[in-house]
């Protein structure tokens, strides 16, 4: 150790102290890492990172545990700067220490200040028992301080293993999570459920993809490291930096205005045929590329982020594929996180809508179709972002509210193709409701048939189109509302609790 007097040992020193640092959990566990083709923490952050960028903080906090299991720092995703934070599994597990924990706060601390997303990459055991020079008392709460950023900066969690306890919290906290195949994760793991409750469960039983992505813990799976970081970048280029910026613009070589010629193929005139909305939602975006966000956790409804004429968008659309693109329990509560979420960040929506209504039956209502339509509704009559909204084929009852078809409910611009059917219900459903003899089934038949245009001369919707202009009307819209989104940003204020 210098006495003080001479930088070059003093510099010394330091240099040593970080090597120790950042050995992370010795040579060993990191080229066992190696061999498993698995990235460590660093590596992870290395790869998410643009090339150099990364600052890191708190490299000799924690003492003993090299940067006390979690690696910080700022960096920067295609130019533009985030904070992040990985959890180092080859050291003590990953686990959370005194000195993690404030390290985390200040990432979190940071990413508010400076109006730039947060990044956790998550793998570790949650906290662990108190350590001899562990400091006491209380500190700085992490999860507080992410709770705190919630609709004020992205924030994207990556499940990279198994993660528990207090470390896994961050990931439901987050606008968005991913996770690898092989990842877990859960609020006490395998040894702790045996202790306590006598159960004999694995990781990937206890909380892998197919318990996670089911109870909609995280939205996205990957199929390994490189391509869940992929994601991520990929997830926040459709994003600003914060509440206080707008979706930054992109040129993706396919700009301007088209009719789709293939739409009428794809839609088929039939309100009763299936069809993949996918297919419908790749003609209307640039490229025909879009990012999907929770394709496994209520597909009923797509959520999927895309451009449209370069400025990103966030489109909601039914999916006739599935359950003839009724709104189930699940579908209403992804729905209304992402409009959330795209309401924050300023995004346009676009809401393609197709669907018979809410679904209706004895498990639907058990599980809570009202509060989680209301909360769907909820959502999208609060949002003051652009919504254009287009009716294709069909809208029934409380699905026609939730997905926007009021067209005084603050739209931009809202169209219909001609035919779609609208009402309460469909007509064989009211006749069955009301007894109804074989005229008047037939006049409720004609009637359906024509409500379309019966609401069109009620300014129902804005306009009838053909179904080939819809990429056109969408670029109408974001054309209308270049001015109102080409002005300052403010994080979104909320009135009231989202049932």
């Amino acid at each position: 150790m210098s006495d003080g007097h001479d930088w070059g040992e003093t510099l010394d020193d330091l240099d040593e102290r970080r090597v120790r640092a950042r050995a992370m959990g010795g040579p060993e566990k990191v080229a066992a890492r190696k061999e498993a083709g698995r990235l460590d923490a660093r590596g992870r952050i290395a790869a998410l990172l643009d090339a150099e960028s990364f600052r890191e903080i708190g490299t000799l906090a924690g003492g003993q545990a090299p940067a006390d299991a979690l690696v910080a720092g700022v960096g920067a995703i295609d130019g533009r700067p985030v904070a992040v934070g990985a959890e180092d599994f080859t050291t003590l597990g990953g686990s959370i220490g005194p000195a993690a924990s404030r390290k985390r706060w200040r990432i979190a601390d940071i990413a508010k200040r400076e109006r730039v997303p947060l990044v956790m990459l998550l793998e570790g055991a949650g906290h662990r028992p108190p350590m001899p020079g562990d400091p006491g008392g209380g500190g700085p709460g992490d999860l507080q301080a992410q709770g705190r950023l919630s609709g004020l900066v992205p924030m994207v969690c990556g499940v990279m293993g198994a993660s528990a306890g207090h470390g896994a919290i961050t990931a439901p906290l987050c606008d968005w999570s991913v996770m690898t195949g092989d990842a877990a994760i859960f609020t006490a793991g395998p040894p702790v459920v045996q202790a306590s409750l006598g159960e004999d469960v694995s990781k990937q039983d206890l909380g892998g993809p197919a318990v996670a992505v089911a109870s909609g813990v995280v939205h996205n799976v990957a199929a390994d490291d490189a391509s869940l970081l992929a994601d991520i970048r990929t997830y926040l280029s459709f994003f600003g930096s914060s509440a206080w910026e707008r979706p930054p613009w992109a040129d993706t070589g396919d700009l301007g205005a088209r009719r789709i010629d293939d739409m009428l193929d794809i839609v088929p005139r039939d309100g009763n045929k299936a069809y993949d909305m996918r297919l419908a939602i790749s003609r209307v975006v640039d490229g025909g590329s879009f990012f999907q966000v929770q394709p496994d956790f209520g597909p009923s409804i797509v959520c999927a982020l895309g451009r449209v004429d370069g400025h990103a968008v966030g489109v909601i659309a039914n999916q006739p594929a599935v359950i003839a693109g009724s709104i189930d329990v699940d579908a209403a509560d992804k729905a209304a996180h992402f409009i959330q979420v795209c309401d924050s960040f300023h995004l346009p929506m676009v809401f393609m809508t197709d669907n018979p209504g809410v679904l209706a039956g004895t498990v639907s209502e058990r599980t809570g179709i009202l509060r989680a339509g209301a909360r769907m509704f909820t959502a999208q009559t609060r949002a003051t972002t652009v919504k254009i909204q287009v009716t294709m084929r069909k809208a029934y009852g409380f699905g026609s509210c939730v997905m926007a078809m009021n067209g005084y409910d603050e739209q931009t611009l809202t169209y219909a193709f001609p035919g779609a059917t609208l009402g309460a219900m469909g007509a064989q459903g009211a006749g069955n409701a009301v007894g109804a003899d074989d005229e008047t089934r037939a006049g409720l038949r004609q009637a359906e048939l024509e409500s379309s245009y019966r609401s069109a001369s009620g300014l129902g919707f804005d306009e009838l189109i053909d179904p080939r202009d819809l990429r056109s009307v969408v670029i109408d819209g974001l054309e209308l509302s270049a001015r109102r989104r080409a002005g300052a940003a403010e994080p979104v204020a909320r009135v009231g609790i989202t049932p």
